[in-house]
């Protein structure tokens, strides 16, 4: 049995697809610039096109490595390899919006924890992230405050760093996270409590996101953050119940 939620005191988030619908954003902005060339696009085939180039050794950082990905996959999209359109892409993404429930989750949750992000996203786009979800966030951590990312464990002993110098330990942190590859897996191998968020519940494979080696069964599993959030205001009200 994985710790109760009544014994953590942080709770670390990614960010770029459990809390920001990134693959939304991104097949958005390529269909808009497929309607302007006459074709459509197959979302789900763009995405694995996409994770292909995002993969690719000479990727710069997230998000500035979408001008480079675009020019990459846009002969496999029928669309014009044009750098001015990959700049177009990068320029999209302060037009990400937020799952649903992100906001009113991390409302819900922010009472409780104190919420630290963890993104592989460049700062200025974590800026924009942040200001859609309400700015919930304790501290953040992106790829350019630590010079890595996920799942590079020393993003994670930054994180554990700042942490310990606040007074906790890897003990009072839930990581919470949708991808297998960047966040779950390692996570458990750190030995640090993990609670998957499956955004893609209803569609097969990993979409935009690179898939891990192997699958890591992770201690709490929930399709939503409003589905964490709910457990977690169930969980502590048994433990006032139990209290009184």
């Amino acid at each position: 049995m994985p710790k109760p939620f009544t014994s953590f005191r942080y709770l670390t988030f990614d960010v770029v697809g459990t809390l920001i619908d990134f693959e939304s954003g991104l097949i958005d902005s390529l269909s808009a610039i497929a309607a302007e060339h006459g074709t459509t696009l197959d979302g789900e085939q763009a995405l694995s096109f996409y994770r292909a180039a995002r993969y690719m050794p000479e990727a710069l950082r997230f998000p500035d490595d979408l001008s480079r990905v675009y020019v990459v996959i846009a002969p496999q999209l029928g669309l014009p390899a044009d750098k001015a359109l990959g700049d177009r892409l990068r320029a999209s993404v302060p037009n990400w919006r937020a799952f649903p429930d992100s906001v009113a989750a991390l409302a819900r949750l922010a009472k409780r924890y104190r919420l630290i992000a963890m993104t592989n996203a460049q700062r200025w786009a974590y800026d924009h992230f942040a200001r859609e979800l309400g700015n919930p966030f304790y501290a953040a951590f992106t790829t350019d405050d630590t010079g890595t990312e996920k799942p590079d464990p020393a993003f994670f002993d930054q994180v554990l760093a700042f942490i310990a110098k606040d007074g906790g330990s890897r003990d009072d942190v839930l990581h919470v996270a949708q991808s297998q590859y960047h966040d779950i897996g390692i996570s458990r191998r750190l030995g640090i409590t993990n609670c998957w968020i499956e955004r893609r519940h209803a569609v097969k494979g990993y979409g935009g996101t690179i898939a891990p080696e192997s699958f890591t069964q992770p201690d709490y599993h929930f399709t939503s953050m409003a589905g964490l959030a709910d457990a977690v205001d169930q969980a502590m009200a048994r433990g006032l119940q139990a209290s009184e």
